[in-house]
């Protein structure tokens, strides 16, 4: 199953990406995980990726197809992949079209989760990350049993620049702007599949694997 997974920030794909992954048994590749990673390391990519990442920006097209490339050719791609947070642009769409086609591979699916933007920045901001570990809290719906402490290994909780209130709303901006065209150039190749994102999690995911089957 070679699948993308669209959504504006918030519109939790993450969460669906972990479930998905688990079910058809495919790699989760995640631009943003990739370049948290450089970032936490203090690699040169990781540097740039910060300060566009740091205002809300994209980072740019050559930087991300570059690593997405490296990443398809590896092993654990050759049964599918789930891509989350890329393509973002319909040009990286487009430089995705010709990686796939020098690999002789073709998409099953774009899955876009759709989502209101004032249910989108409550969302983000309400985000908490552990510093340590990585685990992932919100102080309204999924709060940890200590305040601003993991549940999992007791280190402090901090919100991500790119979760802030003014960061998100231009994230959300810049998706509008940017990425919705990639779901009219999806549609018009008969590949979208479009997911109401204000239901449950579980609600969500079982509309998705309905509409992959098995």
């Amino acid at each position: 199953m070679r699948l993308i997974l669209l959504g504006p920030p918030g519109a939790g794909k993450g969460t669906q990406a972990s479930a998905i992954v688990k079910k058809y048994d495919i790699p989760h590749i995640s631009t943003g995980d990739i370049f948290r990673d450089n970032i936490k390391r203090g690699t040169e990519l990781g540097l740039k990726a910060k300060s566009y990442m740091d205002q809300g920006l994209l980072v740019p097209d050559d930087l991300v197809i570059s690593i997405v490339k490296d990443r398809l050719l590896e092993g654990d791609c050759k049964k599918g992949f789930l891509l989350d947070g890329f393509p973002r642009t319909l040009a990286q769409g487009e430089a995705l079209d010709d990686v796939l086609a020098d690999m002789d591979l073709k998409l099953d699916k774009v899955i876009n989760i759709d989502v209101e933007k004032e249910v989108l920045i409550e969302r983000a901001v309400g985000r908490r990350v552990c510093k340590s570990c990585g685990s992932t809290y919100h102080v309204k719906f999924s709060p940890p049993k200590q305040e601003n402490i993991c549940d999992k290994c007791g280190e402090e909780l901090f919100q991500r620049d790119d979760d802030k209130k003014e960061t998100i709303e231009k994230r959300i901006e810049v998706y509008l702007e940017q990425t919705r065209p990639l779901i009219d150039y999806y549609t018009e190749k008969g590949l979208i599949l479009n997911v109401d994102g204000s239901k449950s999690i579980d609600s969500i995911f079982q509309d998705i694997i309905n509409s992959l089957g098995d």
